[in-house]
């Protein structure tokens, strides 16, 4: 009988420091930065300025937006199976080349049906080279030590708001929005396209793939598609996808909540940009919270913090400093939440079939996500502001929160678990 220890703690992989890429982490830190900060935050302090210079509606920037968001969820299922297959050189390659692309044509479109193509490309570009396809390569190439590298990761990620919020609002102050994605969209290839195809070269372990075969826990039936059919599976991602929706409607929201609230967009940008500082800190607490916590326990407080952090916004509207605060405090529960995301499939199934698996259960966060920015640009009017906003996004945590419980797998029954095998299911997420 398979050793039930062995796939938890990442063997099943194949993986090992001989077929390790030494320079795959820190690219991965720096192309995350770097394409998170542009391609998705660069965006809600620009979307202003956009609409002014165009005389488009904000409702409809705000959904080509959202459109890059739902392509990148679709597309995501089937990158998460290439990835699991290949590996992520030529995926991440071909996404920094098409983000690049994407932010050429958002630049320099003509009318609203070419921005809206633009985005959908860059959508494209999302799927590829987001954290998704990031965490598929650590989480093969660095098991049993993948924690380490996906906190590392996202450590560098959650500074993305944090560096390019502050500099998108520094280039707009001097260019057109539309020169200051020319600027971003040099930016981006310079960094990522070489990064990925350079960096992303070493082998690629195998990894059974085979529904019906031993499982990720080494136990018959739970192969990828039997796992994605399950209670627990759909639990857990509805459980995302509404936490998703409220936790992107308030990154998008919160520049224009604190304009409404008579802020400049300076001070906006900054705010949103230290709530990345803050997702920084939090991430560099999650192992410490996975030791301590059961994986329902810390499912259900993370989602129920972020509600928490959400209705504070409603009512704190000022000083600033006290805004700032409540930014860092909610960038801490995103951070943890990531990671929280990240760690969701290894904690319950294992690794074997990671990029089909992160694929299918981000699909529906991240339509949410996309759903989110349009949705809360159109509730803002009739809630009657966007303070109103934010307490309808609390809310939507909270109710998340009470899925949560129901997202553990059942235990095996066909072999008995050790204290050991119990122990990297609690300290590995």
């Amino acid at each position: 009988m398979t050793d039930l220890n062995i796939p938890r703690r990442g063997a099943a992989t194949g993986s090992g420091d001989r077929s390790r890429p030494r320079a795959a982490l820190p690219a991965l830190c720096a192309t995350q930065i770097t394409s998170w900060g542009i391609v998705y935050y660069a965006f809600p302090v620009l979307n202003r300025q956009i609409t002014a210079a165009t005389g488009w509606p904000a409702g409809m920037t705000t959904a080509a937006f959202s459109l890059g968001l739902v392509v990148s969820a679709l597309a995501g299922i089937r990158v998460g199976r290439i990835l699991d297959h290949r590996g992520p050189r030529a995926v991440m390659t071909t996404g920094s080349v098409l983000a690049a692309v994407g932010l050429l044509t958002v630049a320099l479109t003509p009318n609203l049906p070419v921005f809206f193509l633009g985005w959908a490309l860059a959508g494209l570009a999302m799927a590829a080279t987001f954290y998704q396809p990031a965490f598929a390569a650590l989480t093969r190439w660095h098991a049993p030590d993948h924690v380490r590298a996906l906190t590392i990761v996202t450590l560098a990620g959650g500074l993305a708001s944090t560096v390019f919020a502050p500099l998108t609002a520094l280039l707009a102050d001097h260019l057109t929005w539309r020169d200051t994605y020319l600027v971003l969209a040099l930016v981006l290839a310079l960094v990522t396209i070489p990064a990925h195809a350079l960096a992303l070269r070493a082998p690629w372990p195998e990894a059974a793939d085979h529904d019906g075969q031993p499982g990720t826990d080494g136990q018959p039936g739970t192969g990828a598609g039997t796992v994605a059919r399950s209670r627990p599976f759909w639990m857990l991602a509805i459980a995302f996808a509404l936490s998703a929706f409220a936790m992107y409607a308030v990154v998008i929201a919160l520049v224009p909540l604190m304009l409404e609230r008579g802020y400049t967009t300076s001070q906006a940008a900054w705010a949103l940009g230290l709530g990345g500082a803050g997702q920084t800190l939090g991430r560099t607490l999650y192992a410490t919270l996975a030791r301590h916590t059961t994986i329902p326990v810390r499912t259900t407080a993370l989602i129920a913090l972020g509600g928490l952090t959400t209705a504070a916004f409603t009512l704190v509207p000022g000083p600033y400093a006290l805004i700032v605060a409540v930014s860092i405090a909610a960038g801490m529960v995103r951070g943890n939440l990531t990671l929280l995301q990240a760690t969701a499939i290894t904690d319950r199934w294992g690794t074997t079939h990671y990029g089909r698996l992160s694929g299918i259960l981000a699909a529906p966060a991240t339509i949410a996500s996309a759903v989110a920015p349009f949705a809360g640009a159109a509730l803002a009017l009739p809630l009657g502001g966007y303070t109103d906003l934010f307490g309808l996004l609390a809310a939507v945590s909270l109710t998340a929160a009470l899925t949560a419980p129901w997202t553990n797998p059942p235990a095996p029954t066909t072999a008995r678990a050790t204290p050991a095998d119990d122990v990297p299911s609690r300290t590995r997420s």
